[in-house]
């Protein structure tokens, strides 16, 4: 009996992964508030009341969605800059990280860089959860680090928020890139653009608490 329910769970799990698969395939031409149901599970090969065993609709589709394409980027990045020593191997192995990200998974971060201020409430939502958790991750590993020293932790988090706003940013100019007429060349540019910003954030961090003290604040 107990083998007779993990087939049928493994089958579930399989169409619910198919589910995705042929949305986000959909997803390449198109916004999710205009696909429609039916498109979905004709790809499949499934009934469109069986839908319905694995998403209430295509909102949770999409925010099932989401969590394939950023749930395991933050925890990434976060990684890299709490094992990297110094600003420079950090910016660079998180700039590496993203752009890898995007080489693996173009459809994902295609989606959601469409989805973002897009039409479903659920799905713009739950993009925005994710942001919010990275920012949350990349205070927790720039507080150990040395030049946190003396920030509270509503500067820590706005530094964290630069930090993720720049990668996101730079993770749909590396898409972009693809269209260029050397597309290598051009990824490489908006790499090494994206480096260069985070080293200028950085050093805006060097001083931050010099120029927040204000000439009055001295003693």
């Amino acid at each position: 009996m107990s083998h007779t329910v993990g087939v049928r769970q493994a089958q579930k799990q399989k169409t619910r992964q198919a589910l995705l698969d042929a949305a986000l395939g959909l997803l390449e031409e198109q916004s999710l508030s205009s696909l429609g149901l039916r498109e979905v599970t004709r790809t499949v090969g499934i009934a469109p009341t069986a839908f319905y065993r694995h998403f209430r609709d295509l909102g949770e589709l999409g925010v099932a969605l989401v969590e394939e394409a950023l749930g395991s980027l933050h925890a990434m990045v976060r990684t890299v800059l709490i094992e990297q020593a110094g600003i420079e191997a950090q910016i660079g192995s998180a700039v590496a990280v993203v752009d890898r990200h995007v080489r693996e998974h173009p459809a994902h971060v295609r989606f959601v860089a469409r989805e973002r201020h897009g039409g479903v409430r659920a799905v713009r939502q739950a993009i925005a959860g994710q942001l919010d958790r990275f920012g949350a991750e990349v205070a927790e590993a720039l507080v150990a680090q040395p030049t946190a020293r003396g920030w509270d932790g509503h500067d820590l988090r706005m530094l964290a928020d630069l930090f993720v706003d720049r990668l996101v940013t730079t993770a749909a100019a590396i898409l972009d890139a693809e269209d260029a007429e050397h597309p290598e060349a051009a990824r490489a540019r908006v790499v090494e653009a994206a480096r260069w910003q985070l080293r200028l954030i950085a050093l805006g961090q060097q001083h931050w608490k010099d120029e927040a003290a204000g000439p009055g604040d001295d003693g």
